[in-house]
């Protein structure tokens, strides 16, 4: 498990996601814009963005959540760093934590829709590579 959370974080270069789980075990995706000059259009992702300039990637997640869904999260947790090779190419932080409410209150700011799914029905959905890696990784270290 990765613990760096002192090294500040250019903007151009690192982002935050969080893989958020309710208590049935299904995980909560962001279905991206459609929008020409973004990563992933119209791909299922986790919510998370960029870094502010010299901002951690804790403080990152945090505000994202914030600003994307007026989200806040329990437990939320440090797990790995996975570099988006094949979209923006920034080296992006992972995080992990549990919310238990109806993501269809959450005033959506940015992107289509948020739905929580069930892991074994990840496998329909479009998700970015390294979005794709980061839930299989977890999963796979979660207690059985």
């Amino acid at each position: 498990m990765h613990q760096n959370t002192t090294t500040d974080c250019p903007a151009t270069a690192r982002g935050a996601v969080a893989i958020i789980a309710n208590r049935r075990g299904e995980l909560l995706l962001h279905l991206r814009d459609d929008l020409p000059g973004i990563a992933w259009p119209d791909h299922w992702s986790v919510l998370g963005g960029g870094c502010d300039p010299g901002e951690k990637p804790h403080e990152t997640i945090v505000r994202e959540l914030d600003e994307e869904a007026s989200l806040t999260v329990h437990g939320l947790t440090e797990l790995f760093e996975i570099r988006d090779e094949h979209g923006s190419g920034q080296l992006i932080t992972f995080f992990a934590a549990s919310w238990d409410g109806d993501e269809t209150t959450l005033p959506l700011a940015e992107g289509v829709k948020l739905q929580f799914f069930a892991p074994e029905h990840l496998g329909t959905l479009t998700i970015p590579p390294f979005i794709r890696d980061g839930i299989h990784r977890h999963l796979a270290a979660r207690p059985a």
